[in-house]
């Protein structure tokens, strides 16, 4: 019987002090600060320089890149590279050039997601590329080669115009 009393006054206590705490203002320290800090010590980039400098170092390996319209991006903070290329090459140019990002331009090694993928990190920016396969069904046939460009703090975007909205019939 006395446990069951100490636990009531222990319950009945923590209640009082959480009322307290809301009551005095105690809650600011709770509240929505927004969208965390990235999570590196180095400067921001801007996508701009992220895709310079990726679409170079892949273009000294070989790999043309074009760079897809935001508009049919999903994400905001997000962008995405796309090419083609030869199967044979295009595995061994896209594991180059993302050397020479890392050399070059500074970019460290990414969190690891798998042996067919390659990441990237740099600043508030991770890039990604899943490996093209080693055999294709026509060594002459171009795959496709596709880089993903994150920020932190990607969200979906709000509904201005990121995708087309249905018509009624």
């Amino acid at each position: 019987m006395r446990r069951r009393q100490v636990t009531t006054h222990i319950v009945a206590l923590v209640m009082a002090v959480t009322a307290t705490a809301a009551a005095t203002g105690c809650s600011r320290l709770i509240d929505d600060k927004g969208p965390l800090p990235s999570r590196s010590a180095e400067p921001r980039l801007s996508a701009d320089t992220a895709v310079r400098e990726l679409t170079s170092a892949l273009a000294a390996e070989g790999v043309t890149l074009e760079r897809a319209p935001q508009d049919h991006i999903v994400i905001e903070c997000t962008e995405r590279l796309t090419g083609r290329g030869e199967p044979a090459k295009a595995r061994a140019a896209l594991k180059s050039g993302f050397a020479r990002a890392r050399s070059d331009h500074g970019w460290k090694s990414g969190p690891d997601i798998g042996s067919a993928s390659l990441t990237l990190r740099k600043g508030n920016w991770t890039a990604a590329a899943t490996l093209p396969p080693a055999t294709a069904a026509s060594p002459t046939t171009p795959v496709a080669i596709i880089v993903n460009l994150v920020c932190d703090g990607a969200r979906s975007k709000s509904g201005t115009g990121a995708s087309p909205t249905p018509t009624a019939s």
